[in-house]
C-alpha cells in the first residue's frame, strides 16, 4: 500500500516503514515526536486505487521525526557575465526534516 501524500506544497510517494526527507518543519518538531499529514491526494491499497477530488477523505499519514534538522547538498550559484570582469560564486545548502512514515490510514 502507498499513497500520495503532500507535505508542503510538494508530493511525496508515502510507503510503511520508508523515510522522506521534508522541507524544515520548524523547532516545534523534537527528534521522536508524532506529525500527521492529512493532504492525501491518491491511495493504493493492493491495485484499489483511490483519487481524491482533491484529497481523500479520511485518509492521512502518520509520521515520527528521526532528525529534525538535516542539511542537505551544497548547492553552487555561480554567476559571470563575459568580458566584463563580473563573477560571484555563492553557496547554499537547504534544510530538511527526517521523517519515518509509521501508518498509513486510508
Amino acid at each position: 500500500m502507498y499513497v500520495i501524500v503532500e507535505i508542503q506544497g510538494q508530493q511525496f510517494k508515502a510507503e510503511k516503514d520508508r523515510f522522506l526527507y521534508v522541507h524544515y518543519l520548524g523547532e516545534q518538531y523534537a527528534d521522536g515526536a508524532t506529525v500527521e499529514f492529512d493532504r492525501v491526494l491518491l491511495a493504493d491499497n493492493d491495485g484499489t486505487v483511490t483519487v481524491g477530488t482533491p484529497t481523500v477523505e479520511g485518509a492521512k499519514v502518520v509520521c515520527t521525526v528521526e532528525k529534525n534538522l538535516v542539511k542537505g547538498d551544497k548547492v553552487i550559484v555561480f554567476k559571470k557575465k563575459r568580458r566584463k570582469g563580473y563573477r560571484r560564486k555563492n553557496g547554499h545548502r537547504q534544510y530538511f526534516t527526517k521523517v519515518v512514515i509509521k501508518d498509513i490510514v486510508a
